[in-house]
């Protein structure tokens, strides 16, 4: 008996093992007949899961979150049980607002503090002679984009609530924004900073990763009573999603993915530029050095697609930090039942993996993040750090 579902996606490339699982027949394996939806910003796929319109989404890791707590839109409980991507994101830069960090930080930006503390003097020097505020984009309140700017430049003591703009832009947007001068900066998925530089329009300043080494960045999220009452159909989605994560993660076969994922109604750009993206080898300015890193982006390798509630516990604590959710042990519970390991591991078996980093996250600044005492992680940046 075949199961039709329809499942939302953003033209990302960390929709990869959702798209292929579809397109490469892994899906119809599993008896399932999966109509992709094609959307352009994440309100749109949000909405649609909660009211039931998509079986299944692929979904910003913190939505799932405030969804699930009712924080900015009506509480519907969700549940995470795969992991489509960790990491891929990346922070880009005008040329121009490059090369202003880096008269301010002669020795270079490449060390994410000293860029936020380029920053910082940037801001302040901007402010004494009354310019507007530097604008960057990003793709959501509730983002891994949204944190990872923000925590970038609190570190070194900007207030990005104060001191800059940062405003909601759909991922595809970003770089004619970035182009059209709306915006200096962006934190967006791949391809997105990639198609930037090729245009010469961007540099790349950081990789997400260089700021968090180890995050949820998007998942397979369904209803929590649609997982209730289809475990068997989940089940199956779970095997259709670990094959094409398996496929995808193959050398062999990165040109056949690249193709499939250039299509116009997938990501729709250049098989080089997603080929970058997957093995991990950007060029962050137009005719640069190449930037290879087995960190960027993670799809099946080092267990990456199992669930990791301790990635949920330190974006709810991001929730609590930028004033979007109170804290509450409660809460803290609730947003790490989100991610949904133990439905992972009745589909594959018990599987676990060594952390990434020592404490499965890897923030760039601070001390070591403690999934069991977010209060002592929201301590440490209770004072902003001197500019």
């Amino acid at each position: 008996m075949t199961t039709r579902l329809r499942i939302g996606f953003i033209p990302l490339c960390d929709a990869v093992a959702l798209l292929v699982a579809a397109d490469k027949g892994f899906c119809a394996a599993e008896g399932l007949d999966v109509e992709l939806v094609r959307e352009v910003s994440w309100s749109n796929v949000r909405d649609k899961l909660n009211i039931g319109l998509f079986d299944a989404a692929h979904l910003l890791a913190p939505v799932a979150i405030a969804s699930s707590l009712g924080l900015g839109h009506v509480k519907v409980p969700i549940v995470a049980p795969f992991t489509l991507a960790t990491n891929g994101n990346a922070v880009t830069v005008s040329p121009w607002l490059y090369n202003a960090l880096l008269a301010e930080a002669p020795d270079g930006l490449d060390d994410p503090m000293r860029s936020a503390q380029a920053l910082a003097r940037l801001v302040a020097s901007r402010k004494t002679r009354g310019e507007t505020p530097l604008t960057f984009g990003m793709t959501f309140p509730y983002s891994a984009h949204n944190y990872l700017l923000r925590f970038w430049m609190a570190a070194a003591g900007v207030n990005p609530d104060e001191d800059v703009h940062l405003v909601v832009l759909p991922p595809p947007y970003m770089v004619d924004s970035l182009a059209n001068k709306h915006v200096d900066g962006f934190c967006v998925g791949a391809p997105w900073n990639s198609v930037a530089v090729d245009l010469d329009i961007g540099r790349i300043l950081h990789a997400g990763a260089d700021i968090v080494a180890s995050m949820s960045e998007k998942v397979l999220a369904v209803r929590q009573v649609w997982a209730d009452e289809n475990g068997e159909t989940l089940a199956r989605l779970l095997r259709a999603l670990a094959r094409a994560g398996e496929f995808v993660e193959a050398a062999g076969n990165r040109d056949e993915v690249c193709a499939l994922l250039a299509a116009p109604n997938r990501v729709g750009v250049g098989p080089e530029v997603i080929r970058r993206t997957l093995d991990g080898r950007l060029t962050y300015a137009r005719g640069g050095d190449v930037h290879a890193s087995d960190n960027y982006f993670r799809i099946a390798r080092e267990g990456a697609a199992r669930p990791n509630p301790s990635h949920a516990a330190w974006l709810y604590a991001q929730m609590v930090r930028w004033g979007q959710a109170p804290l509450s042990p409660e809460l803290t519970t609730g947003a790490k039942a989100v991610f949904r390991p133990d439905i992972y591991d009745r589909v594959f078996g018990e599987w676990r993996t060594e952390p990434a980093t020592s404490d499965g996250v890897g923030a760039f600044a601070g001390p070591a993040f403690r999934d069991d005492d977010v209060a002592a992680h929201l301590r440490t940046w209770a004072t902003p750090a001197p500019r």
